[in-house]
């Protein structure tokens, strides 16, 4: 996508990051738009069900909105893959938690919809997005780790350079 925008890493990646955030907000709309459309579960309409979508919804858009407030938009967006690398990575809340708190966030969120609605549908429409997420996370993951051994083989190799050089 760099190419598209002149070699302007930083401009490709937010560009890729509005069409993420606007391809969601689609997402979540037609999510919305299934569950209206599903057969309610009594179960699920109870107080309790109720007190914890209310609680799934919080824990998954506290994860969410923390993991980009510690990443960064870049960081949060795939900046990676436009070569726009972290310092170090990020340890702290909410990754103390979780290794992925967008993708359970986001499950999270999902699951307290469908709850909240009382539909079974969205429950297995979490099961789904849930999937979808491990099978991202074993791609991600790995891709995202061999960036960064990359640039930490680099960093050595400069290091060494540099002590021959003194």
């Amino acid at each position: 996508m760099a190419p598209l925008f002149g070699g302007r890493s930083q401009t490709a990646c937010y560009a890729l990051a509005a069409t993420i955030f606007s391809l969601g907000l689609v997402r979540d709309g037609l999510y919305e738009r299934a569950l209206r459309h599903q057969p309610s579960y009594p179960l699920l309409e109870t107080t309790e069900a109720q007190c914890l979508a209310y609680a799934l919804i919080a824990v998954g858009n506290i994860l969410v909105i923390s993991s980009t407030w510690a990443l960064g938009i870049t960081g949060t967006f795939l900046g990676d893959y436009f070569g726009i690398l972290m310092d170090s990575i990020v340890t702290g809340f909410p990754f103390n938690v979780t290794d992925a708190p967008m993708y359970h966030g986001s499950t999270c969120s999902f699951l307290g919809t469908a709850i909240l609605y009382g539909k079974p549908a969205g429950i297995l429409l979490t099961l789904w997005v849930y999937i979808v997420y491990q099978i991202a996370l074993s791609y991600e993951n790995s891709f995202t780790a061999g960036i960064y051994a990359k640039r930490d083989r680099e960093r050595a190799a400069a290091q060494g350079d540099n002590k021959k050089l003194r």
